[in-house]
This record gives structure tokens, sequence and C-alpha cells, in this order.
């Protein structure tokens, strides 16, 4: 099984839940680093919300 099986078996149909979490992981990063880092990890965020969507499955 690749890494990529493992993936999207654990997605599933999860895909909003997952982009959900993400979201929440970004929020926590930003509350607890300055100000000027909001907007990489913001970037970062959405690049991830990106790969969750091109995972088919």
């Amino acid at each position: 099984m690749s890494f990529l099986d493992k993936i999207k078996g654990l997605l599933g149909g999860n895909k909003s839940t997952a982009k959900d979490a993400i979201d929440k992981v970004a929020d926590v990063i930003e509350s607890k680093t300055p100000d000027s880092i909001d907007d990489k990890v913001e970037a970062v965020a959405a690049k991830a919300k990106k790969a969750v969507d091109k995972v088919k499955g």
C-alpha cells in the first residue's frame, strides 16, 4: 500500500472535515506566532486544502 493510498483511506469522504481541521490548526498557529507570520501560515493552509481537493477517492 503506497503512501497516497493510505492518505486516500484516511480521508475517505471527509474532505470537508480535513479542510476544517487545516483551518483550525492554522488558527492555532497564528495565535501562537507573531502577526508577521500569518500570511505564510494562510498560504500553507491554502496549499494543504488544495492538496486535499486533488486526492481522488
